[in-house]
């Protein structure tokens, strides 16, 4: 399986700010910038936050959603490969009602990407030969409970501090794609007091970056899904109380994705996981970029966000 140009170039070093800024991109709500935003537990990053509409005339409060990729969110100009249109997206579903409005933070990534976003729990289940190969492959051991650590401990705080949030499990949503869909679901797992709902658009199950084919493959794939099987079942939070949601498209490193989702769906229903808790779609011809998690982000954000 070959790697796409996206998880790449996700191990460049994040565009820096030129110190704190007020960005005037969107045509509806407003962008501030959190730059270079340190902590104990992760490498030092980028934040940008989103303020709805209507966020500076009023004194409401808002649910506050977590995005990974943060570059790749709002601002054309800082993504690499396009932006998502969170901002939008979200703007034109609440303006006709389809969703609650939140306030988005969107976290950005960094040089170790790759190790933040891989979760350490599905590292330690895997058989020894093939977590050594990954590794090696991500350049070392994962570091997805430290970024975790910042997320919860460190950022949380401070946007519930700075911004009129609600600050509650069922207001606090996490999500991302690819890798960030991997990290997304951990999140949730890991701190399932702090996150109510995780979407997971394109996760990228297979976690290899080469390409595999034959006995080779199969033999990866199955040693693969055994383990995310084992993890997930044993950690996921109670249907009642959490939304989760998954997609992928068929095309480009989408394609490779169908036998892993399939499994995984399979172990979330196990779980007692209704239709009005978890939600799976395909989307055929969707390719594994930006462009298509823009084009059907509407379907995360009103599953995920449902009107009051």
């Amino acid at each position: 399986m070959s790697v796409d140009r996206r998880t790449l170039i996700g191990l460049l070093a994040a565009l820096p700010f030129a110190g704190t800024a007020r960005a005037d991109i969107p045509t509806a709500g407003r962008l501030v910038e959190h730059p270079d935003m340190a902590s104990a537990h992760a490498a030092t990053r980028n934040v940008t936050v989103w303020l709805p509409p209507g966020y500076d005339a009023t004194d409401a409060r808002y649910p506050v959603l977590y995005m990974h990729d943060g570059q790749n969110l709002f601002d054309a100009s800082k993504a690499a490969f396009g932006e998502w249109g969170v901002d939008e997206h979200l703007a034109r579903l609440g303006q006709t009602g389809q969703v609650r409005l939140p306030i988005v933070v969107g976290v950005w990534n960094t040089p170790r990407r790759l190790r933040e976003y891989v979760p350490a729990d599905l590292i330690a289940a895997l058989p020894a030969e093939v977590r050594d190969s990954l590794l090696t492959m991500y350049g070392g051991a994962p570091l997805s409970d430290g970024y975790l650590r910042f997320l919860v401990g460190d950022l949380k705080p401070m946007i519930d501090a700075t911004y009129r949030t609600l600050s509650g499990r069922d207001d606090t949503l996490i999500a991302g794609s690819s890798m960030g869909g991997l990290i997304s679901l951990h999140a949730m797992m890991k701190y399932p007091a702090v996150f109510g709902s995780a979407g997971c658009l394109s996760t990228h199950w297979p976690l290899r970056l080469e390409r595999l084919e034959g006995d080779a493959l199969e033999r990866w794939r199955e040693t693969v899904v055994d383990a995310w099987s084992r993890v997930i079942a044993a950690g996921l939070p109670d249907p009642a109380t959490h939304r989760l949601y998954f997609d992928r498209g068929d095309e480009t490193l989408d394609q490779f994705y169908a036998f892993f989702q399939s499994r995984i769906d399979a172990v979330v229903r196990a779980a007692g996981w209704g239709p009005d808790r978890f939600r799976t779609l395909v989307f055929p011809g969707a390719e594994h970029n930006e462009k298509s998690w823009n084009s059907r982000l509407d379907a995360p954000l009103t599953f995920l966000l449902p009107p009051s």
